[in-house]
C-alpha cells in the first residue's frame, strides 16, 4: 500500500511539473471530477432528497429515478426539480473545482466538459473559457423543439421544489420541510413550457436529436476551435483530462489522444479513479494517475502553494 502511494506522489509529481512547464493547458472534465468533488448519486445525499421515491419507487440512486416513467408530469418535475436544485443551484460539497482553479491561475487554459452541473462557473472560471458541450441544468428548451432557443430555468425550478414543502436556504442549500414529509407532486400551473409554442419545456440536455444548439453553445464550440488551432503551433501543449470515461469518449478523449498524438509537442494527463489509461502511441508523453480526483488536485495545489 506505502508503495502504490510513494508512487501516486510521484507521478502527481510529475503533473505539477508538466502543470509548470506547458505554454498552454486544455482540460477535459468528465462526470468523474463532479463525484469527486462531492455529487455523489446514491447514499446519504439520495436518501436526503429523495428517501421519500425511493420508498414508493423503489429505485436506489438518483440516476435510475431519472428514467423512471412517473404516472403523471407533475410527479416527474417534482422528483426532477429536487434533482436539478441540488446538483445546478445548491452549494459545490467539495473543493476540486476551487482547487483546479486556483492551480491554473495565470495559465492560458480552456475547458470543454461533458458536465452539466456548471461548476466551472460557479467556482469562478471565465465563461469566455468554457465549453459545455452536452447542455446546462439550468436551462430549458422546447420539447419540440420549436426553435433553437435556452432560457433560464432558476426561478421555475426553485418554486417547484417550494411548492413540494422545501425551502431554500441563502446560499441555495435545499432544506427539507420543518413539518411533515414533502409532497411528491408540483401543481399543474408549476409545470415548465415553451414561452413560443406552449409545448411542455424540457432541460437543455444532449439525450436524443431534439437537443438545442444555442447561439451560445455554438460561440463556445468556435472559441474552442480557436484556441486549439492558435496553441498548437509549436507551444508545449498539456491535454489534462479528469474523470472521463467511456459514455462519450469521442467528446474529450479519443480527441485529446489523436491531437497528442499528431503534436510532438504535446504531453497529455489523465486523473481518474479505477479507469486510468492511455493510447500506447502517446504512452512515453503521458501521465496516468489511478487516483481519488479531489486528493490529487489538493496535492498539485498543495505544490503550487509552497
Amino acid at each position: 500500500m506505502e508503495a502504490v502511494q510513494m508512487h501516486l506522489d510521484a507521478e502527481a509529481a510529475r503533473l505539477g511539473e508538466e502543470l509548470a512547464a506547458a505554454d498552454a493547458i486544455v482540460v477535459g472534465a468528465g462526470a468523474g471530477l463532479s463525484t469527486a468533488a462531492g455529487f455523489t448519486y446514491t447514499g446519504e445525499r439520495f436518501k436526503r432528497y429523495f428517501g421519500d421515491f425511493a420508498r414508493v419507487y423503489g429505485f436506489r440512486d438518483m440516476y435510475s429515478g431519472g428514467f423512471f416513467p412517473y404516472e403523471t408530469p407533475g410527479k416527474r418535475w417534482a422528483f426532477w426539480s429536487r434533482y436539478i436544485w441540488i446538483n445546478r443551484f445548491a452549494p459545490i460539497p467539495g473543493s476540486a473545482y476551487d482547487d483546479l482553479r486556483k492551480i491554473l491561475e495565470g495559465k492560458d487554459a480552456f475547458v470543454i466538459t461533458t458536465n452539466v452541473d456548471h461548476c466551472f462557473q460557479r467556482a469562478g472560471f471565465a465563461k469566455d473559457r468554457l465549453f459545455y458541450t452536452q447542455g446546462d441544468y439550468g436551462l430549458f428548451q422546447c420539447s419540440g423543439p420549436c426553435c433553437q432557443e435556452t432560457w433560464d430555468d432558476e426561478e421555475v425550478v426553485r418554486a417547484m421544489v417550494e411548492a413540494q414543502g422545501f425551502r431554500v436556504a441563502g446560499d441555495g442549500e435545499l432544506l427539507l420541510p420543518e413539518n411533515g414529509a414533502p409532497k411528491m407532486a408540483v401543481p399543474d400551473e408549476s409545470l415548465p413550457t415553451c414561452p413560443h409554442c406552449g409545448r411542455p419545456a424540457v432541460m437543455n440536455l444532449r439525450a436524443d436529436g431534439t437537443f438545442v444548439e444555442d447561439a451560445g453553445w455554438h460561440e463556445a464550440a468556435q472559441r474552442y476551435r480557436e484556441f486549439l488551432r492558435t496553441r498548437q503551433d509549436g507551444r508545449r501543449v498539456l491535454f489534462l483530462e479528469l474523470g472521463v470515461g467511456y459514455n462519450t469518449p469521442v467528446i474529450i478523449k479519443y480527441p485529446f489522444w489523436r491531437m497528442t498524438a499528431h503534436d510532438p509537442n504535446a504531453r497529455y494527463a489523465t486523473v481518474n479513479l479505477g479507469d486510468a489509461e492511455v493510447f500506447e502511441g502517446i504512452r512515453d508523453r503521458a501521465i496516468c494517475i489511478d487516483g481519488d480526483i479531489a486528493e490529487v488536485l489538493g496535492a498539485l495545489k498543495g505544490l503550487k502553494d509552497e
